[in-house]
């Protein structure tokens, strides 16, 4: 006979812990069906007190070797099993697909940021590099202007140096202004020419001022640097 986990507790007085227990140390012989569990208890395990209790609870009339009918599984049961797999089956794919298909999405929306993101840094930098050039062009453009402001001056300082005492000369200073050296070395090159102008014919001081005559002499080697 088969017993349910709650008359198992109620005719042999024991808690529905002990049982789960036993059960699940396979110390009781049980089946399932429907989800239901049942215990399986043998007459000649019983007394025969404890078998007529039993069975008149159940209102069962006794029968020796009875044996325990097992449900048939017919087709229908089958078919109807696999249908409702089917079925699972059928709702777990297409849970999958929504996540796939979302996966897809999240990464192309990823991909679209990225590159946003990369075509807005070089945007910024050639924007940067644009004014970059702008700055370069407008230096370089107030430089030629400043070098030919120069140059005018200079030949304006050369006319007025000349005719000293009829001959054609330049002043140093206004000379050394002219060319495109340091500051530093400007003042190697006058110093050197201060060293030399009371032994060296081809420095001419008039006023206070050191002039050049390059119509007569060669001062290279003064005005290296």
């Amino acid at each position: 006979m088969r017993l349910t986990i709650d008359e198992y507790c109620k005719y042999f007085k024991m808690s529905k812990e002990m049982i789960n227990s036993k059960i699940k140390a396979k110390k009781l012989n049980y089946i399932i069906e429907d989800g239901m569990t049942y215990i399986i208890v043998t007459r000649s395990s019983l007394d025969k007190e404890k078998r007529v209790e039993i069975h008149q609870e159940k209102n069962v009339v006794p029968r020796e070797n009875t044996q325990i009918a097992k449900p048939k599984t017919t087709v229908a049961t089958v078919i109807a099993l696999y249908q409702r797999e089917n079925k699972f089956l059928k709702d777990k794919i297409v849970q999958l697909e929504t996540k796939v298909d979302k996966l897809i999405d999240d990464k192309e929306q990823m991909l679209r940021d990225e590159r946003d993101k990369i075509e807005k840094i070089y945007s910024s930098k050639d924007e940067q590099l644009k004014n970059i050039l702008t700055l370069v062009n407008k230096k370089m453009k107030l430089d030629k202007e400043n070098a030919t402001i120069h140059e005018i001056e200079s030949f304006n300082h050369q006319d007025e140096a000349k005719s000293i005492d009829g001959f054609e000369l330049v002043e140093l200073k206004e000379y050394l202004k002219s060319l495109n050296i340091k500051s530093s070395q400007r003042k190697t090159i006058k110093k050197r020419f201060l060293d030399a102008y009371d032994n060296d014919v081809r420095v001419i001081h008039r006023d206070g001022k050191l002039y050049l005559d390059f119509s007569k002499y060669d001062y290279s080697d003064l005005l290296a640097y």
